[in-house]
């Protein structure tokens, strides 16, 4: 040994502390109890603590389905998805505003601000996804006139150099307002440093997304969707690290694969889905291998990567360029079809359940040029609908077990 060097024990491993050791890791069962309360915190008290260790801090939130959070963690906010109430709430005051014959989320939502659930926000984004969220985004400035709100006018072009440009300039007009709003203006630098951080937390969701594919036992769908839902509600950095506990969690549970068919859900990509509604699909032997639920986490495909390029065109031409195929959204090439199908082939799933709120335009306008690409390639599939407040699922669990039996029993080739 050198002089002044101090000879360490390399034998004795019984003297080395882990660090796991020191601070347990945390359960499968912690991590999904943590984000189902996360999924039922309709009073956004995790926001209010969020704003209270700082003081001045100041939170947006966002319908689905897809905003650039980028922009608004950039400004200094915590961007707060906003998903209506589900089946916690009862609406009362929402129905007042809205006609009875479009979908339920609007209405859930405007119960939940007129009730005070949202006052932890301090403004809105709107997405440009239908007609009831642009019905939306009015009826909230008219009855929150104090409050911040911003309707984000996604691009609708087949020209993807005019997209991308219009995208660009609306993005900067967001950038400017919310820098004014938390009196943090968005720099170049910020930007590409909060593209970096949401570039790490899709890499995370989307190595959720393979395993569960991979290994749908050992991440059954309603759990990875409430981890995934944690996003709401939990700044990007806790969410990525919550994704990659349970992944660690999952890969080392033992849970032996059941006898389930392998199954693609499409169609709920704004208004989700109960709970209890997917553990019904999983409990009438569904593996539900792929699916758009939550699509907001996942709108682009692969990375933004800012690095060394302007942010903005950066942000702007990879949502024009790589953006994920939904209803919502225009699409020239129509891959729409084509695209359901690579997901079911991708994912080796053996049928595809259609799965769309009751009156959403856009995903039950979609859906028979879907099935018509299904019937094509002889991918078996059924259809539902559901509301976000569903209570009765014993329709809903007889259909699909008599579609999962149907593929077990006689295979692909069978259709519902």
């Amino acid at each position: 040994m050198g002089e002044g060097r101090v000879n360490r024990p390399t034998e004795a491993p019984d003297l080395l502390i882990r660090l796991e050791e020191l601070v347990p890791m945390p359960t499968r069962e912690e991590l999904v109890a943590r984000a189902e309360t996360l999924y039922r915190d309709l009073e956004l008290s995790a926001v209010q603590e969020w704003k209270a260790r700082a003081p001045g801090r100041k939170a947006i939130g966002h319908m689905p389905v897809y905003v650039p959070r980028e922009i608004v963690h950039a400004a200094g906010m915590l961007p707060v998805g906003v998903m209506g109430g589900g089946d916690q709430v009862e609406i009362i005051r929402g129905d007042a505003y809205f006609q009875s014959y479009i979908c339920q989320i609007p209405r859930s939502t405007l119960e939940l601000g007129l009730s005070g659930r949202l006052d932890a926000l301090d403004g809105m984004l709107f997405p440009a996804i239908c007609d009831v969220i642009r019905n939306l985004s009015g009826m909230w400035q008219l009855l929150f006139a104090g409050r911040y709100a911003f309707y984000v006018d996604l691009p609708q072009s087949g020209d993807l150099r005019l997209s991308a440009d219009f995208y660009e300039r609306e993005l900067r007009r967001l950038a400017a307002e919310l820098g004014a709003l938390s009196g943090h203006p968005v720099a170049d630098d910020a930007l590409r440093h909060s593209i970096a951080l949401y570039d790490e937390n899709g890499a995370a969701v989307r190595e959720l997304d393979l395993f569960r594919s991979k290994e749908p036992a050992k991440a059954p769908a309603h759990e990875a969707y409430l981890i995934m839902r944690a996003a709401n509600l939990l700044p990007v950095d806790e969410h990525t690290q919550l994704v990659r506990d349970y992944l660690r969690a999952a890969r080392a549970s033992e849970r032996p694969p059941l006898d389930q068919s392998r199954v693609v859900v499409t169609g709920a990509f704004c208004e989700q889905p109960p709970l209890e509604l997917l553990r019904t699909l999983e409990r009438a032997g569904c593996y539900i291998v792929a699916d758009d639920f939550l699509l907001g986490t996942r709108a682009i495909d692969g990375p933004v990567g800012a690095n060394g390029a302007d942010p903005f065109s950066a942000l702007a031409r990879a949502y024009v360029e790589r953006g994920v195929c939904t209803a919502s959204r225009y699409d020239p090439a129509r891959r729409k079809g084509q695209w359901l199908i690579d997901t079911v082939r991708a994912r080796q799933a053996e049928g595809v359940v259609f799965c769309a709120p009751s009156f959403c335009d856009p995903a039950l306008l979609e859906q028979p040029m879907l099935v018509a690409a299904l019937d094509r390639d002889g991918i078996p599939h059924t259809a539902f609908k559901y509301s976000e407040n569903l209570g009765q699922f014993q329709v809903i669990r007889e259909q699909a077990g008599t579609f999962a039996d149907t593929i077990r029993l006689w295979g692909p080739e069978a259709s519902a």
